[in-house]
């Protein structure tokens, strides 16, 4: 990883050193340019945006978002931009090596996770006891919604107007969908989520009253302990938990095992850290994700 970001940050110096700062005249000539770290911050960019920005994502579909590393030609993309957003430090710790080589006033980053508190997930080997999956409490995504927009109407006033009017639409339809989780989950036969990945789901899980439980800590470098294992089965058969949640792009190896121990089923759950390139071409949103969760924790919490 070092040796990466050395790279980075001498090819951003040679980037900056052979071309003068962009200048302001020509961004009528072109859509505002913004580049997103994770898909549900490139989702609200993209809705804030509109017709007015032009917003892609850093990280590669299908790509695992903790093991990233950005590669020389990020680098080119990210000189091209008039804003980098990202979450936090927490998140991803190599956009915080890729901040120490940009300039900030040629290129404004803006931390969407900025002034929103941690929850801990028990696991002080990992992200240093914190969990970064903020966007997960629908409350949180709203608030980076509203630090985003801060970015596009800093960096473009002259469409401010219409950011503030999409972001305020997004915005509505995220409160519609906690209305939706609060009132779908409100019943269920089970309050308890097991989930046979990474550890992701905590804010999720506490805006709703539920519990959560989780195979692998968030990064999930280490497998599983065969302790763990066995407790998990436990609590699945002592919960009577109806189904085993297994994420996003990822193997459900873990999941499996630990629904043909059970008999439970096997359920998506997913984080959207990213999504598949087929998604991403069919223009899959933030929203429609968080649908297809509440569908999937319905059905395995046995929810009326």
């Amino acid at each position: 990883m070092k040796m990466v970001t050395t790279l980075i940050c001498g090819m951003l110096f040679l980037v900056s050193a052979g071309c003068a700062s962009r200048e302001q005249t020509q961004r009528p000539h072109r859509k505002f340019q913004v580049i997103a770290t994770l898909f549900p911050l490139y989702d609200m960019a993209r809705s804030i945006g509109g017709e007015y920005a032009d917003v892609s994502l850093l990280l590669p579909p299908g790509a695992e978002a903790h093991s990233f590393e950005p590669r020389p030609g990020d680098i080119l993309r990210l000189h091209q931009a008039d804003l980098f957003i990202y979450t936090g430090p927490f998140m991803e710790s190599w956009a915080e090596s890729l901040l120490k080589g940009l300039d900030a006033k040629r290129l404004p980053a803006i931390s969407a996770g900025r002034g929103i508190p941690l929850l801990r997930h028990g696991d002080e080997h990992d992200h240093q006891g914190m969990d970064p999956h903020i966007w997960l409490d629908l409350d949180h995504a709203k608030t980076m919604v509203t630090t985003i927009l801060t970015g596009f109407t800093t960096e473009d006033p002259a469409h401010a107007a219409a950011f503030r009017l999409n972001a305020a639409r997004y915005q509505a339809r995220i409160e519609q969908l906690d209305r939706a989780y609060r009132s779908g989950l409100a019943a269920c036969g089970t309050r308890t989520i097991i989930h046979g990945g990474h550890f992701a789901f905590g804010y999720l899980a506490k805006r709703y009253g539920l519990r959560y439980l989780a195979a692998f800590p968030p990064s999930g470098d280490s497998e599983p302990s065969a302790r763990r294992m066995v407790a998990l089965v436990d609590i699945i058969r002592s919960t009577g938990a109806g189904a085993i949640y297994y994420e996003e792009l990822v193997s459900p190896r873990l999941a499996d095992t630990l629904a043909q121990e059970t008999g439970a089923r096997l359920l998506p759950l997913f984080a959207a850290h990213n999504i598949s390139r087929d998604d991403l071409a069919r223009g899959v949103t933030f929203p429609e994700i968080m649908e297809r969760n509440l569908e999937n924790l319905r059905l395995g919490l046995r929810c009326r």
